[in-house]
């Protein structure tokens, strides 16, 4: 009933897009189904029958209510390098959407037309590819820069604070915050807490029996009540709630 793929860019879109990906889905007469999704640090230009938009990075979880038969197209955005298309500070578009018009050179009814109704996979991607090839800036320096920063985010779990994040990098707390803020649209300690947070639900989904305060102050929290509230905004239930869930899963 549901189907998601996911398609890497043609040469000339990889410094900007990370991948596009779709979601097609055909569903029994009355059957309706909800999907909740987990935000990410990535603008994403989004096709989607009469909700076509450009979506800046959500800071918490949102639901998407699928039923009947449809199809979605997405491009997923490497992390800094919407800033060109833009052309000003992606953190104004933080938690907000625009029409495609107001970033593209188009008409954002015909754009959403030219998608949608292509007639495989291929060709909607082929035709999201060519409204961003008349937009298409100069590859940016930064993104690379970017990269390597969140890099460090990933690979290294120890690093909860921003400040250790900087030193990591060797750039001061506050020239990381204002390249996040220019280019990404999140802070660094957003998203070092998204990441661990991921990093404890799935440690949690695994059956850990871990004490919830410990693993609150291993993830750098000063109490197990600011840790719950912030995994509770981002996955949509409290820590103990989602292990008992997957546990019954």
């Amino acid at each position: 009933m549901f189907r998601l793929e996911r398609y890497l860019p043609e040469a000339d879109l990889a410094p900007f897009v990370e991948h596009f990906w779709l979601v097609a889905w055909s569903l029994p007469d009355g059957v309706v189904h909800v999907q909740r999704t987990l935000p990410r640090h990535a603008i994403h230009v989004v096709f989607d029958a009469g909700r076509t938009a450009v979506f800046g990075v959500m800071t918490g979880s949102f639901e998407y209510t699928l039923q009947g038969a449809g199809r979605v197209l997405g491009i997923s955005f490497r992390p800094g390098a919407f800033r060109a298309f833009l052309r000003a500070e992606v953190q104004s578009i933080t938690d907000r959407q625009l029409p495609l018009s107001a970033v593209f050179d188009c008409d954002d009814v015909e754009a959403e037309r030219s998608v949608l109704k292509a007639a495989d996979d291929a060709g909607m991607v082929a035709a999201a590819s060519a409204l961003l090839r008349r937009a298409l800036p100069a590859p940016d320096p930064v993104v690379e820069h970017i990269a390597a920063i969140l890099q460090a985010i990933e690979s290294n779990a120890d690093i909860t604070q921003v400040q250790q994040l900087a030193d990591q990098v060797g750039i001061s707390v506050r020239k990381l915050q204002m390249l996040f803020k220019d280019y990404i649209g999140a802070s660094p300690k957003w998203i070092i807490r998204r990441k661990r947070l991921l990093d404890a639900a799935d440690l949690l989904a695994k059956g850990s029996a871990i004490d919830l305060a410990s693993l609150a102050q291993q993830l750098g929290y000063y109490d197990q009540s600011h840790f719950t509230t912030d995994f509770e905004k981002l996955v949509g239930k409290p820590p103990a709630d989602y292990r008992r869930s997957c546990q019954g899963n």
